[in-house]
């Protein structure tokens, strides 16, 4: 009898080393690589990629692009406007989804909520493998979900899945999750790398070779990233990560990629007791109990997609105790905060090195664009020198390392949304294209930062 050889392999990309190595060769991620029995080796392997013909693809040849004949997507909407708007304007039939987020954060809410408007005019299959029926039933009643053509199974087996998928044929089929399901075939554990990629790419299987759209929930590692190997991300069509803090009720849905509609989407959601209710008008909600006349607060304009978004950018500046000035961010990329800071003091004449600053953005709402720089740099002054900034007053614009202000993208699409919400004047860079005010809307040009603070502090 042949002794079984154990090997090692990273959990996040899933690379193969000959030894246990406390950091992988090639994600460079530390403390990853396990040790785990090697796969019998076996003249006609079985695994779940081979089931193509049993989904519905068979064996295909080469075809020349001219012969390949091309259909409009098929979309339905989900029953929820947040969600459809995130997916490109509804989900695509025949694809893949994925639905990560931290434990407790919705996912399972969210998918169970669609069912019930799915179910008007499709059948659903809901597999769950971390709760049993009688819990999802439960868990029905108290988000109201009716049910009509709902149809539940508690299992993690693979095979057994894909059995009950060609027995049912649903049109829509929910997994609750991926790390959770198992092919018998393979002698890893649940949530495995080999697990995740085999049983993810049935799943692919299913959805191309039948046209049933799939939805996957996945987990999250400690760090905020889906858990399981890279290729997971690649293999799906669309990546949707729910964010929000556990203590506030408002939840975030991005999509991280989406094949079929724009990336960097958001639909905001509220946490209730009968479950999750859209929020139409995120900009509002992140306004709310904004505070007047108290320095060191500014509102931008942020576009997430193609949908503008006013978020309150806070800051406070104090001095410093320390020989070395302490730096929190909270909502804002650091590094870029630390930039507009030695701007400020160098280009402003304001000199914040020796204060402490704290940066944060109101609603748990992440930043990324340079748009939001202005409303940064003029929060920061404000806090510095104690003064207000008029509450009336918007800031868009990107400061560079001289002190200048560059346009921004998509301008005229984010003054309509800063004049809807009631402001009344808007700093904007002197520079780029020409920019058409709505009416009852001031614009003030300014193009470095020394105007921009002289003009409203």
């Amino acid at each position: 009898m042949a002794k079984e050889k154990n090997v090692f392999y990273c959990t996040d990309c899933g690379n193969e080393v000959l030894r246990w190595q406390g950091q992988c060769p090639a994600c460079g991620a530390w403390n990853t690589i396990v040790e785990r029995p090697s796969a019998p080796k076996s003249k006609t392997p079985k695994s779940t990629s081979g089931r193509r013909e049993t989904a519905g693809i068979g064996f295909s040849r080469p075809r020349a692009l001219k012969e390949v004949e091309t259909t409009n997507e098929l979309r339905f909407h989900t029953g929820m406007n947040e969600l459809d708007r995130v997916l490109g304007g509804g989900a695509v039939q025949g694809s893949l989804v994925l639905v990560g987020g931290a434990p407790g954060i919705g996912k399972s809410t969210l998918m169970l909520q669609i069912c019930d408007s799915l179910c008007r005019f499709a059948d659903v299959l809901y597999v769950s493998g971390e709760e049993s029926e009688r819990q999802i039933k439960l868990r029905a009643e108290r988000l109201q979900v009716r049910g009509e053509g709902l149809y539940l199974m508690a299992e993690t087996n693979l095979e057994n899945i894909l059995e009950a998928v060609e027995e049912l044929k649903p049109n829509i089929l929910i997994v609750d999750s991926i790390q959770t399901l198992y092919n018998g075939d393979l002698t890893t554990s649940p949530g495995s790398v080999g697990q995740v990629k085999d049983c993810t790419l049935a799943l692919m299987n299913i959805a191309k070779g039948m046209g049933i759209t799939v939805f996957v929930i996945g987990h999250v590692t400690k760090d905020g990233t889906i858990a399981g190997p890279k290729v997971l991300e690649h293999m799906v069509d669309c990546v949707l990560t729910f964010e929000g803090e556990q203590q506030t009720t408002y939840r975030i849905l991005r999509a991280v990629k989406n094949r079929f509609g724009a990336t960097n989407e958001i639909g905001v959601f509220e946490m209730v007791d009968t479950g999750l209710t859209e929020v139409p008008n995120p900009s509002e909600m992140l306004l709310a109990g904004r505070p007047t006349d108290t320095p060191g607060t500014c509102v931008t304009c942020a576009m997430e997609g193609v949908r503008p978004i006013l978020a309150e950018v806070q800051a406070l500046l104090t001095p410093t105790s320390f020989n070395m000035p302490r730096r929190m961010v909270s909502g804002i990329d650091f590094n870029r905060t630390m930039l507009l800071l030695a701007v400020l003091e160098k280009r402003g004449g304001l000199l914040v090195n020796s204060c402490d600053a704290y940066v944060n953005v109101v609603g748990g709402l992440e930043l990324s664009e340079p748009a939001v720089d202005l409303a940064t740099l003029i929060a920061l002054a404000s806090s510095f020198r104690d003064k207000p900034v008029p509450g009336d007053l918007a800031a868009i614009g990107e400061v560079g390392l001289t002190g200048e202000l560059r346009s921004v993208n998509a301008l005229n699409q984010r003054l309509s949304e800063v004049h809807r919400l009631g402001f009344t004047k808007c700093l904007i860079p002197d520079r780029g294209a020409k920019v058409i005010a709505p009416d009852g809307l001031q614009l003030i040009k300014v193009r470095n930062i020394r105007e921009a603070l002289a003009a409203i502090l």
